[in-house]
């Protein structure tokens, strides 16, 4: 897996995921919506903490930026 999800979406990710898993736990949402709530929540923290999105691999989308050993 190579990073492609860097730079601000990471944080970004992060905090959405936890709102979105504070909304599906404590947000009053009806059974199902509160299950979706709680899984999009883990997909964006997920993604954010580990740097790899895989339908940013499928679309060919990358927000990483080259790191410095790799440029030559």
């Amino acid at each position: 897996m190579t990073c492609n999800v860097g730079g601000i979406e990471r944080p970004v990710r992060i905090g959405a995921g936890v709102l979105a898993i504070m909304a599906g736990l404590f947000g009053g949402l009806s059974g199902a919506m509160s299950g979706i709530a709680f899984g999009v929540g883990a997909i964006l923290v997920l993604t954010g903490a580990v740097g790899y999105c895989p339908l940013f691999t499928l679309f060919g989308i990358s927000t990483c930026t080259p790191s410095s050993s790799s440029k030559k």
